[in-house]
């Protein structure tokens, strides 16, 4: 299946699906404190705080366009690579963290067929932490050439909100956008029995460029 072609030009900034309800109250806030400043100088004051709040949330919500890597496997998320584990099915869980700073959309690590998306409630401690096993997630199962492939998304301390942007069903390309995180979070990947890994544990990643598995 093909890469997915972007639509705007590359290194084009848009907001990701799902900001909304973060996004333009913060934004709506800082105008009026914006409006109000002219004529009080109070006003002014609290339109400071304000607008670095809407500045820091649309630079948290951005969703950068990118050019997918050739590979088996790309990184489904922007992070830092936590842990790598062997599984005792003989898979690899490839476990990746998300700063507040990082992009928070994450992309399909393969192309293929998302054979089920299951939310999973549970707490809300922070993601690096080892009892973030059972935070509240989202379990992706996709149908690829690789056979079935598992990708959960975990919600953080801050996290509190996952939006899965497909549906059961919905045949994805390889690094195409496929849900959103808000704030810090994590995103594990399983690896199949056989298929090396490719990155290290403190290692960057970016969603849809760095690749996963090794040849």
């Amino acid at each position: 299946m093909p890469h997915s072609q972007t639509s705007a030009p590359r290194g084009r900034v848009r907001l990701a699906r799902g900001a909304s309800p973060w996004l333009l109250p913060t934004v709506a806030t800082a105008a009026i404190g914006l409006a109000r400043a002219r004529r009080s100088k109070r006003a002014a004051v609290l339109a400071v705080p304000a607008t670095a709040l809407a500045a820091g949330m649309l630079w948290f919500f951005r969703d950068p366009e990118r050019e997918i890597t050739q590979g088996r496997v790309i990184s489904p998320a922007d992070g830092v690579v936590q842990s790598i584990m062997p599984w005792k099915d003989g898979r690899t869980r490839v476990a990746i963290f998300m700063s507040p700073l990082n992009v928070h959309v994450n992309r399909a690590p393969l192309a293929g067929t998302v054979t089920s998306v299951e939310h999973i409630p549970g707490g809300f401690v922070p993601a690096f932490n080892k009892e973030s096993e059972n935070n509240e997630r989202v379990v992706w199962h996709f149908e690829t050439e690789l056979g079935d492939i598992e990708m959960v998304q975990i919600a953080g301390a801050v996290a509190r909100r996952i939006v899965p942007y497909l549906p059961q069903g919905t045949k994805v390309e390889q690094g195409e956008r496929i849900g959103l995180i808000r704030f810090g979070s994590r995103v594990d990947i399983y690896l199949p029995e056989g298929v090396d890994v490719a990155v290290e544990v403190g290692q960057t990643t970016t969603a849809g460029v760095t690749r996963i598995d090794r040849d």
